[in-house]
């Protein structure tokens, strides 16, 4: 077993193991189903700090995970007996240059806390839309947001990022230095190595926008979907929409719309008249103060609940497969372990889609995210059956679309990530492969050459781990 006392002399930050009364906390994630009981966990200070712990774990054999806002179900931000260099204690920061719209922000923060800064200069830039998501994970795997429609993804209005490599360097990567990483890093996930700093492009806000849920019953929604595709052909760069469909605190099946429109209330309620017209059981839309925006979500995220979550992407709206989820999630929720949610997300894409392909390593998509997540209480790992119902319900969706196969979604809503549970590196199996050339499909060979220079080891490996060339 590693000794830790050189670890502890060389960094400024504080270690944490199983002994120690905070360790619990120190390995909660958000899906409980995430945890894993690391060795070690170091609440790293700064970039030399990550330095020494990536040292220390290759000397000692130890696998790696990096946990930025720890978000991840899938389990990236957390490794069974190896080191996890923590970010969110000290590496939180968030500091605005008003003068040249730059958000400087640590690698271990919230996007709660990029909202509320950025807003009090009346700027904003892509970030999550469930705001106790960290900036690292969300930046790193692309990013879609409320804004997209206008600004693209995050890692579109990325101008920085600090690395630290597997061989302990610290790089600054940007459009004229370390030009193949920034390039690697811009939806090559934590493959090339640990973000201690990313600086974003800030655009002028509104302080207020129009926002919030309506709730539709089962016997609206032919009509939803109606109105939805004739409000998607022609939605313009400034509004967004989230349908999800679950069940009520009651038990039955409901489809929230959740609106977004950069403008207000008034403004808000005329450009999205024809949905209110269809006639919602609730409407709690509202206008609101920017920073609120990304917490519409929040309350069905909650941390310390068990998730599964899988994406794929959406060819059209169809009515039929959405009451037939509908139905799948009363009986579901009926039987009283998991509470299902089907959630399709109307976002503009035509930004997103305008930077072509080979831009930046993140595998565009010309369709719509849509995101199956599967929740459950209690610490029993329910994994198994969550990813069952998760593959019939996304079943439904494809025979509703006449789609016989099932392409891969976001990155970022992938769950079955293929990590290695043990060893430092990570040895080239045929499975392993095909999961990471199907996350990053025509950039992979690309991204196999960068990771045989950067992190020929494969000590990066929690998130479609990328076999080196």
């Amino acid at each position: 077993m590693a000794d830790l006392t050189s670890l502890r002399r060389s960094v400024k930050g504080e270690l944490v193991t199983p002994d120690d009364p905070g360790y619990d906390a120190a390995i909660a994630r958000w899906a409980k189903n995430a945890e894993r009981k690391a060795r070690v966990v170091v609440f790293v200070k700064d970039a030399e700090d990550v330095v020494q712990s990536i040292t220390f774990a290759k000397e000692n054999n130890l696998p790696i995970a990096v946990r930025g806002g720890g978000h991840n179900a899938g389990g990236s931000s957390s490794v069974e007996g190896g080191l996890v260099i923590d970010l969110s204690r000290h590496l939180n920061h968030v500091r605005v240059d008003p003068e040249h719209k730059l958000g400087y922000v640590g690698g271990g923060a919230l996007w709660r806390d990029v909202d509320a800064e950025a807003i009090k200069y009346g700027l904003a830039t892509v970030g999550g839309t469930v705001n106790h998501t960290g900036v690292g994970g969300l930046t790193l795997g692309g990013g879609y947001g409320w804004l997209t429609g206008r600004y693209g993804l995050t890692i579109d209005n990325l101008v920085q990022a600090t690395i630290v490599t597997a061989d302990g360097s610290v790089l600054t990567a940007n459009d004229s230095e370390n030009i193949d990483l920034f390039w690697a890093v811009r939806g090559g996930g934590g493959n090339f190595g640990v973000a201690t700093e990313f600086v974003y492009r800030l655009h002028p806000q509104r302080k207020t926008v129009f926002a919030g849920p309506i709730i539709f019953t089962p016997d609206k929604v032919e009509k939803l979907i109606e109105v939805t595709k004739q409000w998607w052909a022609n939605v313009k760069v400034d509004e967004g929409m989230i349908q999800a469909a679950t069940v009520g605190p009651d038990g039955r099946p409901a489809v929230i719309v959740i609106f977004f429109y950069n403008g207000s209330e008034e403004e808000g309620r005329a450009n999205f008249k024809a949905f209110f017209d269809i006639g919602p059981v609730m409407d709690l839309a509202k206008e609101i103060p920017y920073e609120q925006l990304n917490t519409q979500q929040n309350a069905a995220a909650e941390h310390g609940k068990g998730y599964y979550l899988k994406g794929v992407v959406q060819s059209t709206p169809d009515h039929k497969s959405l009451l037939e989820v509908l139905d799948k999630c009363a009986k579901i929720a009926a039987e009283g372990v998991f509470r299902p949610a089907l959630i399709y997300e109307y976002v503009p894409l035509d930004k997103v889609n305008a930077v072509p392909i080979h831009a930046t390593a993140f595998r565009r998509q010309f369709g719509s995210n849509i995101l199956t997540s599967i929740s459950w209480e209690g610490s029993l790992d329910r994994t198994d059956g969550a990813r069952d119902i998760a593959k019939d319900m996304i079943d439904a969706v494809l025979r509703g679309e006449g789609s016989d196969s099932e392409q891969l979604g976001y990155t970022n809503y992938g769950h079955d990530l293929d990590t290695p549970d043990s060893k430092v590196g990570h040895p080239s199996g045929e499975h392993v492969a095909q999961k990471a050339e199907a996350a990053f499909a025509s950039n992979y060979p690309k991204l196999q050459q960068l990771k045989k220079i950067y992190d020929p080891e494969n000590i990066f490996n929690r998130w479609f781990p990328i076999t080196p060339a």
